[in-house]
């Protein structure tokens, strides 16, 4: 006799069918309004990269842009590196960006050695840009965050270290932790060690921020470091000279689509008010204050701007104490939280819906196909072994895609396809095969030895494949942040860069806690969809 009562199995099978067909139409109508959401025609998207300064200035040019025009604006942190946000504002998912002259020299338009003064490298940079991208730079702001090499002063001291030349000699003792793009970039370490025959003994690759605190702790001797960076003020470092004048001029400007500038002209004008009204000590200050004062990003960079004579009034009601308990912080923020768990929730259910509609049909295909078998198992689990940034790189380069939820989702789906198939594949082939000779006998096709007794008795462990899928979506989709298609990554990127570890708690717990909370409820569906006759607790 077969396992199960088969009836009761078909009705859940419709059951499910059904189940799958309206959470597949739910999450299109959600994926369909957040991509019109997020580019209306009369609002701005301002893009920022993943540090401090960044996200200062981006709040700087959103402020004037609401004061001075009547546009919109939806302000787009952490978004990652250069080539994140120059590839966004390229594909037009973001209007404009800050970005420095002289990364647009050697990072955009990928220019080697030193240039000359502030005033040539603007010029340079902004006729070139315009012609091969069709991007404008506006007047600078007035800062020079020129790249630096900090060390600990008292090691600078007992060296008797000032410049990066008195550092040649010593190099070969020296711990190294820089960040990545300074690390990799022409006008980083990669140009300036052999520009000075600098060979250092040992060079990491590090998150910016966590590098300072690396260094205070005595576990690096040099770090790369930003002339107006904040963390300046907090560490007793000592700046060492650029003697032989590698680096370049790295005047901050606002980088604005040329598409954009022609539909929205209203731009130039606000933001054009805030030219050269930054100092590098002030911008230092504004940094310093963003990373360890009370009050958010927003408050700041406003009062600054009221200060300057560019804001009428300071905005009420947006201090936050960082005296405050964290659990205090994390319930006053819960509307926010509300938000992003809703993001976090369409990048991992989309996905892996997807994933679980491709991979479980090609799981049912390969158990008869050893060349197809062989080739799928091994392309996803290629596509497992990709570093999730890296392949969120990618899908950011690719046409149609740019910075948006589309990018993350494909990421998501690429990376739950591997547990999924695998797991499918091994459901199916577990099942005895004297019982599907039996039923064969018996006069059932192969359709219906594979609906009635093949996928009954393999659903365990293809819940199980589709749980995995689902809880490792929803961490690696917290690194959706860096392109900025949301979800709780948001607080956990901002909180990095920001050393607000209150910040980087309210986007880990709910992104653990939505992770437990998917697990139980798929465990439940697992045990439901499970022939009477073969149930047991699917319960972890």
């Amino acid at each position: 006799m077969l396992p199960g009562s088969w009836g009761n199995w078909m009705m859940l099978t419709d059951w499910r069918n059904s189940l799958y067909g309206a959470l597949l139409c739910l999450g299109a109508s959600i994926f369909v309004a957040e991509v019109r959401a997020s580019s209306p025609e009369e609002t701005v998207i301002i893009g920022s990269k993943n540090f401090t300064e960044s996200n200062v200035l981006g709040e700087l040019m959103g402020l004037l842009i609401e004061e001075h025009t009547s546009l919109g604006v939806e302000h787009r942190s952490g978004m990652g590196g250069t080539l994140v946000c120059f590839t966004a504002l390229e594909a037009g998912e973001i209007d404009l960006y800050p970005e420095y002259t002289g990364t647009g020299w050697s990072a955009i338009l990928e220019r080697n050695g030193p240039i000359g003064d502030s005033l040539e490298t603007f010029l340079l940079v902004e006729e070139e840009s315009r012609a091969r991208f069709d991007v404008e730079w506006l007047q600078p702001f007035g800062l020079n965050n020129t790249y630096a090499l900090a060390m600990r002063s008292d090691l600078a001291s007992e060296l008797e270290v000032r410049s990066i030349s008195d550092l040649v000699p010593h190099a070969s003792s020296i711990r190294a932790g820089f960040s990545h793009e300074f690390l990799e970039r022409s006008d980083g370490y990669a140009g300036l060690g052999p520009y000075y025959g600098l060979e250092l003994g040992s060079v990491r690759g590090m998150e910016h921020g966590l590098a300072y605190e690396a260094l205070e702790a005595g576990q690096l001797d040099l770090i790369d470091a930003y002339s107006t960076d904040g963390k300046l003020l907090r560490y007793d470092l000592a700046v060492l000279t650029d003697d032989r004048g590698f680096f370049p001029p790295y005047n901050a400007a606002p980088l604005v689509c040329g598409e954009s500038l022609r539909r929205l002209p209203q731009l130039r004008e606000a933001l054009q008010r805030a030219a050269f009204q930054i100092s590098d000590a002030e911008m230092m200050q504004l940094n310093h204050e963003a990373e360890t004062g009370n009050r958010s990003i927003r408050e700041i960079a406003r009062e600054f701007l009221v200060s300057k004579g560019l804001l009428s009034t300071i905005e009420p009601g947006s201090t936050s104490e960082r005296d405050e308990s964290w659990w205090s912080f994390f319930f006053s923020r819960w509307r926010e939280t509300l938000r992003l768990v809703v993001e976090h929730l369409q990048l991992t259910v989309l996905s892996v819906l997807l994933a679980s509609l491709f991979a479980i049909p090609l799981g049912i295909w390969i158990t008869t196909n050893d060349l197809a078998r062989r080739l799928s198992l091994g392309i996803a689990g290629v596509l497992q072994t990709i570093p999730s940034l890296a392949l969120l790189a990618v899908m950011i380069a690719v046409p149609g895609l740019g910075i948006s939820v589309r990018s993350a989702i494909l990421a998501l789906f690429l990376y739950a396809i591997l547990p999924i198939l695998r797991n499918t594949y091994a459901g199916l082939s577990a099942v005895d095969p004297e019982l599907i000779d039996a039923a064969e006998s018996m006069g059932l096709t192969r359709r219906q030895v594979l609906l009635r007794i093949q996928l009954p008795m393999a659903t365990r462990t293809i819940m199980a494949g589709i749980r995995t899928a689902t809880v490792i979506s929803i961490g690696v989709a917290t690194l959706a942040a860096f392109i900025g298609a949301g979800g709780l990554g948001e607080p956990i990127v901002t909180g990095l860069y920001l050393n607000d570890p209150r910040l980087i708690f309210c986007g880990a717990l709910p992104a653990a806690t939505l992770a437990l909370i998917a697990d139980f409820f798929l465990a439940r569906l697992e045990l439901l969809l499970q022939p009477r006759g073969l149930r047991v607790e699917a319960l972890p």
